[in-house]
């Protein structure tokens, strides 16, 4: 029997870095985490403990400062492909880059004074390759939303296991992670297409009679795709969080879709992709 070295990548997780841009008085603050995975020429590492082509993780965090020093942070996604073309180009034994990074918000109270919100987390991944092609995805996640009517779920398959009643009026929450391929890398303002995309996602999911999770997930990437020329597809994970209704009726009280209990487990997970017809090809851009 024989074995063989398969995938592999390494590389620094979780960078945490808050940078601080002066202007005079006023301040602009980015608070990001940084993961870093490489990949290449790894083989002798692996397989004799030989680390000439390996950049140490610790040297990969300490780029990331730099960079920030030097360069400053704006948009994520610009500073993931910074990040990514330099490993890549500096080291012959680097062949891919992949650049994820998170951005945690700050509502301003003052020239130097924040504070942290407390809604979704931007998201970017990057990869670049030798041969120089770039792939970015953006999002978010943990935005959490609810229509409190609106929505409606009924004609579903009845087995012998089925206890949960159809519903024509019911609540409808969830806490949305989602993403979206650029066509083409750089080629758009990232910080007006996070917000054009965002704007369309909390339009769609709350412009949507729904008779389902699903059709409102579609109903949400469909809007995002047809507005923002800049993207070419859109991927979705939407947990259901239920809303039971609670039954008052021993305490002699009604209760029409009044009360609730806030169920945060088991939940329903709907997930799902949408693209434009002539997407180029996604590669590894989602990994």
């Amino acid at each position: 029997m024989t074995v063989r070295l398969g995938a592999n990548r390494y590389g620094k997780a979780e960078t945490r870095l808050v940078h601080v841009a002066k202007d005079g008085r006023e301040h602009h603050v980015k608070d990001v985490n940084v993961s870093i995975s490489l990949s290449g020429d790894m083989e002798a590492v692996h397989l004799t403990g030989d680390n000439a082509a390996v950049l140490p993780t610790d040297s990969q965090k300490n780029t990331v400062y730099a960079f920030a020093r030097r360069h400053g942070v704006g948009q994520i996604e610009e500073f993931a492909l910074r990040l990514a073309g330099h490993f890549v180009q500096s080291q012959p034994s680097i062949h891919h880059a992949r650049v994820e990074i998170e951005e945690y918000g700050w509502h301003r109270a003052g020239p130097h004074s924040f504070v942290r919100e407390g809604g979704e987390v931007r998201t970017c991944l990057v990869h670049h390759d030798r041969d120089g092609r770039s792939t970015v995805v953006s999002g978010l996640r943990d935005l959490v939303v609810l229509n409190s009517t609106g929505s409606e779920f009924h004609g579903y398959i009845v087995d012998d296991y089925t206890t949960l009643p159809p519903t024509s009026d019911r609540i409808l929450a969830t806490a949305v992670t989602a993403r979206w391929r650029h066509a083409a890398a750089g080629a758009s303002s990232y910080a007006k297409s996070y917000e054009e995309v965002r704007r369309c996602l909390l339009e769609a999911f709350a412009g949507t009679h729904s008779l389902s999770l699903q059709q409102t997930l579609y109903a949400m990437a469909e809007r995002a795709l047809t507005t923002c020329p800049e993207i070419c597809e859109v991927r979705l994970t939407m947990p259901n969080k239920h809303h039971f209704c609670v039954d008052l009726s021993p305490f002699g009280l009604d209760n029409d879709n009044v009360v609730f209990h806030a169920a945060d487990r088991p939940y329903g997970l709907i997930e799902g992709g949408v693209s434009r017809d002539d997407a180029p090809d996604a590669g590894f851009a989602w990994e």
